[in-house]
């Protein structure tokens, strides 16, 4: 019976992971149709795009681990709070053991591509751009920008090695011993602790572009899908109007120059700047021109009930997101361990819609990973949705335009970037919406209930199930590897939780600009300072 019982759990751990295998290749897909989406097919590097998809994939297979994690602890344990027969400590052990190198083995990579890979592609077409600089001087100046981030990479490793989580009981210990015990909780934790810091640093920025990105994502592509964009036809006519009113102005400058005389210096600037903005109009006219007779419009034209519903579904979960993570947050506002904890929560005392509705899925696997998987996703378009609507900046200066079909290697890879750190921050984000799952999954433990019978006049003990908690004790309930990581510091939980704040307000003002804004442009805009646009690359997306 035993044999049996092992074979099937073996079996279903097979398929497990066999459907991790199928969403591997699934995400590796994405991430290529992704990139090739949004690249510049006149300026398309194979070694940028190759490192856009990789580190976009690896950022979303960390976050495919997530539910893994989750549905291994899970799957240890019987709904009556007992182990399963084959789950003995040695078992459970190797699981977690299993779990946590492959977080070893991911992070370790993030850590590569943000610090060392991506900085050393991007500074290195960053000097492409100079016609006269030779692929030597290239490689120099590229792996000199990068020895940068590479020691900020180091000292944020040491720091983490070396920050101590404990101190040693005794007080009167001298400062060798004190050092002693730095190192020795270091070799204890096998490089755990670094490891996380440096993470946890990453998404700290994630949590800073998730802000800026992703909280006015999550309203700006729902209520655009629900507005539409402008009509093609009536934005050429438009811009007839306003070519002939340039040439009309263009006209009477230089009229005033038909007798000979010299134009004066203020004339000249804005007969030029008319100029430059009649070569814009004309621009346009080309692009509208091409939109309006393309078969891509009249299909989106067809498909326009469609984008209504996704757009009305899209803003529902946005506030199903809001409100779960107003209410999680709250919860922890009233009853956590306070900010010296990082804001834990024993137990769950006001209960949101997401907390309830992941573990009830999980009883029928694998629903609960598709629906993490939805989320994962769903961020992920909200916050390209916000990188596209804000741009690229370096505080008040705008690098970069994300454009379809128009994207620069260069932005390209900070695109990829500020994905990978949004991702990064996703798996705190979905712990904030359900805390109790991403910790312990559907486990229950066993705890002594007395109960009392009239009849026999006596009292009976009985082992109750109750779900897994902060109460629960460490040898009945064992805690998700990502919880680990997420928590090993309790500052870094402190931020992320007033960063929640920030993010919903920022999504409320995000949702009243969304509004009052009009609708946009069918191409999208095309102004005098798009540098990433040309005139031989004409754009049919208008979605």
């Amino acid at each position: 019976m035993a044999a049996e019982t092992a074979g099937a759990a073996s079996a279903e751990l097979v398929i497990g992971w066999c459907i991790f295998g199928l969403l591997l290749l699934a995400i590796l897909a994405f991430c290529w149709i992704y990139v090739r989406k949004y690249q510049s097919q006149r300026e398309s590097e194979v070694v940028s795009t190759i490192t856009a998809i990789f580190s976009l994939a690896i950022a979303l297979i960390t976050s495919a681990l997530l539910p893994v994690d989750i549905f291994l602890v899970s799957y240890m344990k019987n709904q009556n709070g007992t182990f399963k027969d084959w789950a003995n400590a040695n078992v459970s052990r190797q699981i977690e053991d299993t779990v946590l190198y492959g977080y070893y083995t991911l992070y370790s990579v993030i850590l590569f591509c943000v610090f060392l890979w991506i900085p050393f592609v991007y500074f290195y077409y960053e000097e492409k751009d100079d016609d006269d600089t030779s692929k030597c001087t290239q490689i120099k100046t590229a792996l000199k920008y990068t020895l940068g981030f590479a020691v900020i990479c180091a000292l944020l490793l040491l720091i983490g090695a070396f920050v101590p989580l404990n101190v040693p009981n005794n007080k009167n210990s001298t400062e060798w011993e004190k050092v002693k015990f730095l190192f020795e909780e270091l070799g204890s934790s096998h490089g755990l602790a670094a490891l996380s810091f440096s993470i946890s640093s990453l998404t700290l920025i994630g949590m800073l572009a998730a802000i800026t990105y992703t909280a006015y994502g999550m309203s700006a592509l729902p209520l655009n899908l629900i507005k539409g964009t402008r009509s093609a036809a009536y934005e050429r006519l438009e811009n007839t109007e306003d070519i002939e009113e340039v040439e009309q102005h263009i006209q009477s400058i230089k009229s005033k120059s038909k007798d000979g005389r010299p134009l004066p210096a203020r004339d000249k600037r804005t007969l030029k700047q008319l100029e430059e903005r009649l070569r814009t109009l004309r621009k346009r006219e080309r692009r509208l021109e091409f939109i309006e007779n393309s078969c891509w419009t009249k299909f989106c034209g067809a498909l326009r009930p469609l984008k209504i519903i996704w757009g009305i579904f899209f803003i529902l979960v946005a506030l199903l997101f809001v409100i779960s993570l107003f209410l999680s947050n709250l919860d922890k506002a009233l009853h956590s361990a306070g900010i010296n904890s990082g804001f834990i929560i024993f137990g769950t005392n006001l209960s949101n819609p997401l907390n309830m509705l992941l573990p009830l899925l999980q009883r029928v696997f694998p629903l609960d990973y598709i629906l993490i998987t939805i989320i994962i996703m769903y961020f992920i378009f909200t916050s390209m949705a916000g990188i596209r609507n804000i741009g690229i900046w370096f505080f008040w200066i705008r690098l970069y335009k994300i454009r379809r079909g128009r994207t620069r290697p260069q932005a390209l890879l900070f695109l990829c970037m500020i994905l990978l750190l949004i991702v990064l921050h996703t798996s705190y984000m979905i712990y904030s919406l359900a805390p109790q799952y991403v910790m312990y999954g559907s486990q229950n433990y066993l705890i002594e209930s007395n109960i009392t019978y009239d009849d026999y006049k006596g009292n009976l003990t009985l082992s109750v199930p109750k779900r897994c908690d902060a109460d629960a004790p460490e040898d009945q309930c064992t805690v998700t590897r990502t919880y680990l990581f997420l928590h090993k510091f309790w500052f870094f939980s402190a931020v992320y939780y007033f960063g929640n704040w920030v993010f919903l307000g920022v999504f409320l003002i995000g949702l009243i600009v969304s509004c009052c804004k009009g609708k946009k442009s069918v191409i999208e805009g095309v102004d005098e300072d798009d540098s990433d646009i040309s005139d031989d690359e004409p754009s049919a997306y208008s979605i």
